[in-house]
């Protein structure tokens, strides 16, 4: 995913030169995230999108309270990416990690006007970290996209991806891959 004109080549920031920037308050005000060493803006955060990922993060808390730690809108570097998911479960206790942890257990993202990128773009780095299982809460059809089995397509391509994407409606209960015999069911995270 780019936001550029077709024959322009957009300049990559490396995640030294994006934390620069951030450092000397280049992107004050705003909140952006790295993707591929783009830098792009974030959407608005609307109260639907707050109450989604506050029920989220709750019920993982009390399903993963012995036994990883919730970090909340922090990133999660990579290679040519820093996102910054909405909510992510991590192996361990924070107390072990020394900087922003590279890969996780389980991501959240709370999607109400994100779903096409939430779904694509984050859905392949999300993969290349090695994330096993990725949900994304698309708010505005009520539902839940759970990705899961990554898997590396090809040397050349350089692309890995997610085997398997189902979508759950409401009603529908969904297990954590870390912790199997513990369900949510889909209406326990939407607003």
């Amino acid at each position: 995913m780019t936001t550029t004109r077709p024959g322009v080549t957009p300049f990559r920031f490396t995640r030294e030169q994006y934390y620069h920037l951030h450092n000397l308050d280049f992107f004050d005000g705003k909140r952006v995230e790295r993707l591929r060493g783009e830098i792009i803006e974030m959407s608005g955060v609307n109260w639907p999108h707050v109450v989604a990922s506050h029920k989220t993060t709750q019920l993982l808390i009390k399903i993963f309270q012995d036994h990883a730690w919730i970090n909340i809108g922090n990133p999660i570097p990579t290679d040519d990416s820093d996102p910054q998911p909405d909510v992510m479960v991590v192996p361990g206790r924070f107390e072990d990690y020394h900087d922003h942890p590279t890969t996780a257990l389980l991501i959240v993202e709370v999607s109400d006007s994100t779903l096409f990128k939430d779904t694509t773009l984050k859905a392949e780095i999300y993969a290349t970290a090695g994330v096993p299982d990725y949900w994304v809460i698309d708010v505005e059809n009520r539902q839940l996209h759970v990705f899961r089995d990554p898997v590396t397509l090809s040397q050349e391509l350089g692309a890995t991806v997610y085997q398997s994407h189902v979508t759950l409606g409401e009603t529908d209960s969904v297990s954590p891959l870390a912790l199997p015999n513990q369900s949510i069911r889909v209406a326990e995270m939407l607003p």
